[in-house]
């Protein structure tokens, strides 16, 4: 049947698919706007189901704050390749996601990719699979976290890689802010020593015994070198024990009680972070190609 250019005009609008997509679906169901349209979310959501299992380390990280600064919402948003990352479309879902993480507060991932995005019908899975199927690389919504204060809270993204929030009482904005900064810069791992969890001290602490002992010192002496080591060492992987970037002659500690603030919480997301990518060996993929071309 005769396709017209205006109703695949049309088809490419409401699907953002290309031409010939558009065409052969208006072919298939007879010119059926809506019938095309809704062919084409099906086996866009079947193309999105065959990507799920590539490996996605690439993406944003993405910060939504309450009008009021005192809740905020932190989202990962991962793709395959940094192209997509700064791909206008890949961008706008990610901060769509950050914006429902927010309105509807903590919870679980599942519960958030099941809630409607916007005022339309569509849920977060389901953009997000329509996305897949327009974009051609798998994406996924790793993980969220909001965080709520009665005080200040402090929101810091670096770039687009790496975010941070901080749960403030006292103090005001401005070491708040800092302290967000100062997290995303020294990834601390806990917020005091009293946070590490023993059997992460009692490693440590057998690991520095084997290195002082190997410098041949008396016991007694061995043993103080290692709680004095090891109190550096837990230092260095919290957040209170960490000396201040914008002032490394002082620890965070000093800092916020110089402010008579206390650091409640916080969380620190770094794209990619745990995901193991695929380490592609590009010359061997290049003689590959070649081999096959000469069979």
């Amino acid at each position: 049947m005769n396709i017209t250019a205006d109703a695949v005009k049309q088809l490419r609008e409401r699907t953002g698919a290309g031409m010939m997509e558009c065409k052969k679906a208006l072919v298939e169901t007879k010119g059926d706007l809506d019938a095309a349209a809704e062919l084409m979310r099906k086996q866009g959501l079947a193309k999105a189901d065959k990507k799920a299992a590539r490996v996605a380390a690439e993406g944003v990280i993405v910060v939504e704050k309450s009008a009021d600064g005192r809740k905020a919402a932190m989202v990962e948003i991962n793709c395959e390749t940094d192209f997509v990352a700064r791909e206008q479309d890949f961008r706008g879902f990610a901060q769509a996601v950050a914006a429902k993480a927010l309105a509807v507060g903590a919870g679980t991932l599942e519960s958030l990719m099941g809630s409607k995005l916007d005022s339309g019908a569509e849920t977060v899975d389901e953009r997000r699979r329509a996305l897949v199927a327009k974009i051609g690389e798998n994406i996924s919504v790793r993980r969220y976290t909001v965080l709520s204060s009665e005080g200040t809270l402090g929101a810091y993204v670096h770039g687009t890689r790496i975010g941070a929030l901080v749960v403030v009482k006292g103090g005001d904005a401005a070491l708040a802010h800092d302290l967000a900064m100062h997290v995303a810069a020294s990834n601390p791992k806990y917020r005091t020593m009293a946070d590490v969890p023993a059997d992460v001290v009692s490693k440590e602490r057998e690991i520095l015994t084997e290195q002082a002992q190997s410098e041949g010192k008396p016991p007694e002496i061995v043993a103080k070198m290692v709680e004095g080591r090891l109190r550096k060492s837990l230092g260095e992987i919290t957040l209170l024990g960490q000396a201040f970037v914008k002032d490394p002659d002082q620890t965070i500690e000093k800092l916020v009680k110089s402010a008579k603030a206390e650091v409640v919480s916080f969380e620190r997301y770094e794209v990619g972070a745990g995901i193991e990518k695929k380490q592609d060996d590009f010359v061997a993929e290049v003689m590959a190609q070649v081999k096959g071309a000469t069979h």
